[in-house]
């Protein structure tokens, strides 16, 4: 029996999935997201970002006038072992390299060795700071993330009311004096288009078992701006598209 192409190898896209790849695109290209021979380690949870993130850098590697390498990095936090297992079927399905690797960031984050800061907090300064050692020992260029719109927002509003700073989410953004660079394909697409690009895929989304999922300080700052958007047809749309021009005018690639 001849087996079908995955979604991903397809060439007919729907319109969320066209959306998601044609404004990747874009940002990529405003703010020099991508360079010829880039490694980039892409950053996926499992949850609905990032595998529409990855879905759509397999996408954008075809385009790209330049070759472009793509690593799967994957750091299961340690609530179930095994919920990730989806992945590295996707992975052999597109050829794609994958590093997988199962932690206790997550306990550790709501144990005693976390006494001062938050679970969340903790839980992702650690892997974060494993996810740059990773780049490293794998010789990575660039890392990316599947933050979205909705993201940049929340982060936006958590910025000014919790930090008392002006500050969103870098589309693009050096470290380490310019040996790695983190970028955010996604930051101009909205969750609820890459939820239906998501579906059009058949994309594995697996869910989040960390205790503190749905109840966070992001969630409330997500749950303030949909409470606020609701009360008037335009305010999601503008606000999408303020915070998109303003934070992409800040990260534009030098002409």
């Amino acid at each position: 029996m001849t087996r079908s192409p995955h979604p991903l190898r397809a060439r007919d896209l729907g319109y969320a999935q066209r959306v998601c790849v044609a404004k990747a695109g874009k940002l990529m290209m405003e703010t020099g997201q991508l360079a010829p021979r880039a490694r980039v380690g892409l950053a996926v949870s499992g949850g609905v970002d990032s595998l529409v993130m990855l879905a759509v850098m397999a996408i954008r590697r075809r385009i790209v006038p330049f070759p472009v390498e793509l690593m799967l990095l994957h750091l299961n936090p340690g609530f179930d072992a095994a919920n990730h297992e989806p992945l590295a079927g996707l992975c052999a399905d597109l050829g794609l390299p994958a590093h997988i690797e199962v932690t206790d960031f997550g306990p550790r984050a709501f144990s005693d060795e976390n006494k001062k800061k938050s679970a969340c907090f903790y839980c992702a300064w650690l892997r974060r700071k494993r996810l740059f050692d990773l780049c490293g020992q794998y010789g990575l260029t660039h890392l990316a993330f599947g933050h979205n719109a909705d993201d940049l927002s929340a982060t936006f509003f958590l910025n000014i009311f919790q930090n008392g700073r002006v500050d969103g989410l870098s589309c693009r953004e050096s470290f380490f004096e310019g040996r790695l660079t983190v970028i955010r394909p996604l930051l101009l697409v909205d969750k609820k288009t890459i939820i239906r690009a998501a579906k059009a895929w058949e994309l594995p989304v697996f869910s989040n078992p960390c205790p503190m999922a749905g109840k966070s300080m992001r969630h409330e700052a997500e749950t303030w701006i949909k409470d606020i958007c609701a009360t008037g047809k335009k305010r999601a749309v503008n606000l999408e598209n303020a915070l998109g021009r303003w934070q992409r005018d800040r990260d534009a690639a030098p002409r």
